[in-house]
């Protein structure tokens, strides 16, 4: 088959849509990639990407970049202008770039929904089906983190959400938390699917890297350093349990508020235990999970994020080390459910710092346990191989269906 892959996010920017391209290809299909100029999560546009870009190949994808304005700092304005710079350019130009015929339009929605206004265009001119996955449920987290706070912007993205679900032959979701809301959004003749994170391959690589931590029980977050992610608890959890000298919180990545975490760092006092080490590719994520003692998860305490699962917990799961988590909802009921972890609330500061305090006291066997049990969890729930084919089947079915709707 020939598939068109419209996301606003791609490789060189560490999402998962590349790994699933990839996996695509792999099961035999052709995929052209409709993307943005990579400018994630620093705000600036990458070293050799600007307004014209020649056609790329990445893993065997023909990749097609627009022009778009970069996120900047990640305000709300500068935000909402990236967006829609990306959603204009792909719609005018994804036309004339994107040439030939396409039998399925797969749209990688992260944040913003909309990514799947220029793959609806593309749909009127490939006369194609869209599937489409949502691993970020608007407008529900545009009112959690505060980056719309007018109803009246928030009632009209609840009408584009309609508009957009409705040309969409497929609609899959990574958290089962969403269906209820996908549900009232929803056509009812469009087919609706939980489709999780998996466990990315690089996640079961024994290789051995050369990193350098600080001695110590290390506890491991990895990943966005956003207002999702509550760093507030993390840091005040940080204090609450300082008397035990040798706890290290290690933080890798980047995101909108790491210039905020590292002032407050050095404003609590916590430069002797917190390292901000920056962002590593995510090959090297196994070789650093690997040598955590725990690995750490958090987000705000908003009802939407009750219905996230974050991408990570399926990652930290594979890698056989336990989690602490501050999570409501789906997240929580996963660690528990897999007996992989601790999880408290979110926001809870006190709960969190208690959950430190008992994995920090757990013998290495008893961590060790925990560790296997998500590991074999994630196995048994978030196999890859199983996933991939499972969403090649799906793709196969739309557009065996909407070849016969098309032939009537």
């Amino acid at each position: 088959m020939k598939i068109l892959v419209v996301t606003q996010y791609f490789w060189p920017e560490q999402f998962r849509i590349n790994d699933l391209v990839k996996g695509l290809i792999e099961r035999g299909n052709e995929v052209t990639v409709l993307t943005g100029c990579p400018n994630y999560p620093n705000g600036k546009i990458f070293n050799g990407y600007g307004i014209f870009n020649r056609p790329e190949t990445h893993e065997g994808a023909k990749v097609i970049r627009v022009p778009m304005l970069p996120r900047g700092n990640g305000s709300g304005l500068r935000l909402g202008f990236n967006y829609l710079s990306f959603a204009l350019s792909a719609s005018l130009l994804g036309p004339i770039l994107c040439r030939g015929d396409y039998d399925a339009i797969f749209v990688f929605q992260a944040s913003p929904v909309t990514v799947g206004i220029p793959a609806i265009v593309m749909k009127w001119f490939k006369q194609a089906p869209i599937l489409f996955w949502i691993v970020d449920l608007w407008p529900d987290s545009l009112a959690a983190t505060g980056a719309i706070k007018s109803d009246r912007i928030l009632r009209g993205t609840d009408h584009l959400i309609k508009w957009i679900y409705s040309h969409c032959k497929k609609i899959m979701y990574s958290s089962k938390g969403f269906l209820e809301s996908l549900s009232e959004k929803s056509p009812r003749y469009a087919s609706l699917a939980y489709f999780p994170n998996w466990i990315e391959p690089e996640m079961g690589s024994n290789e051995e890297l050369p990193i350098s931590l600080p001695d110590g029980f290390k506890i491991i977050f990895a990943g966005n350093i956003g207002v999702s992610q509550d760093f507030e608890t993390i840091l005040t959890a940080a204090e609450r349990v300082a008397d035990l000298r040798d706890i290290k919180w290690i933080i890798l990545g980047d995101g909108r508020m790491a210039p905020w975490v590292k002032e407050e760092v050095t404003k609590r006092n916590l430069s002797n235990c917190f390292h901000l080490l920056g962002q590593f590719p995510s090959t090297t994520m196994p070789a650093f999970f690997s040598a955590a003692d725990a690995l750490l998860v958090t987000l705000l305490p908003e009802p939407v994020f009750a219905l996230t699962v974050p991408g990570k917990v399926q990652s930290y799961l594979a890698c056989g080390r336990p989690i602490i988590a501050a999570l409501n909802g789906e997240g929580a009921a996963l660690i528990h459910e897999s007996t992989g972890g601790l999880a408290v609330a979110a926001g809870d500061v006190e709960g969190l710092a208690n959950a430190v305090r008992k994995v920090h006291a757990f013998s290495r066997e008893k961590r060790d346990e925990m560790g296997r049990n998500g590991k074999i969890y994630a196995n048994d729930h978030f196999d890859r191989e199983l996933l991939f084919d499972r969403l090649d089947g799906w793709i196969q079915e739309a557009v065996s269906s909407n070849s016969k709707t098309r032939n009537k």
